[in-house]
């Protein structure tokens, strides 16, 4: 139910130029839920999240940790591709919100692991990812690990080792919520 309604939602002006809207995809009883910025130009093709080179680096980021993408949820915090990949208004931000929200409440991951400056910004009102990242946040009883956006690794291939680290604090941390 959740998928069709954003699937056809037309709440802003993104729906006008997409392809396809991107919901959030992956284990519905998920432990860990990884939250990114928007879909890029495969995801708006596909409507899955993270099937670009961004995804492919998140998933070896993934296996080098343990982790699969199957045991995960991947979604981000807008379901609909800005022209140009540009950053997302915050305007559609807060209108997506209220999906992000219910993927969420539907999800109940023992910890999201936010990806990047936006997703860090809307969800903690951060704003410096790189002086944050591997660290745990608890806000609201909810358990936030910080990380690097992996596409921010396809500008900068040195990050690509920083990311593979942290996904293994992660799924340590994980495992440590499960003793």
């Amino acid at each position: 139910m959740l998928r069709s309604k954003i699937m056809s939602c037309v709440k802003c002006n993104l729906s006008k130029s997409r392809t396809n809207a991107v919901p959030g995809k992956g284990n519905p009883t998920a432990e860990i839920l990884f939250i990114g910025e928007a879909p890029g130009r495969n995801e708006d093709l596909k409507g899955e999240p993270f099937v670009g080179s961004a995804g492919k680096i998140l998933s070896e980021a993934l296996d080098y940790a343990g982790l699969s993408r199957d045991d995960v949820f991947i979604t981000n915090v807008v379901k609909c591709r800005p022209p140009s990949n540009r950053l997302p208004l915050q305007e559609e931000k807060d209108v997506c919100h209220e999906h992000l929200s219910k993927e969420l409440e539907i999800i109940r991951p023992k910890i999201i692991c936010i990806l990047g400056n936006t997703a860090y910004g809307s969800l903690l009102g951060g704003d410096s990812i790189t002086k944050n990242r591997g660290k745990i946040i608890e806000k609201n009883g909810q358990l936030y690990f910080l990380t690097i956006h992996p596409a921010a690794t396809i500008y900068n291939p040195e990050l690509k080792s920083v990311l593979k680290d942290d996904m293994k604090i992660l799924a340590k941390a994980v495992a440590k919520l499960k003793q």
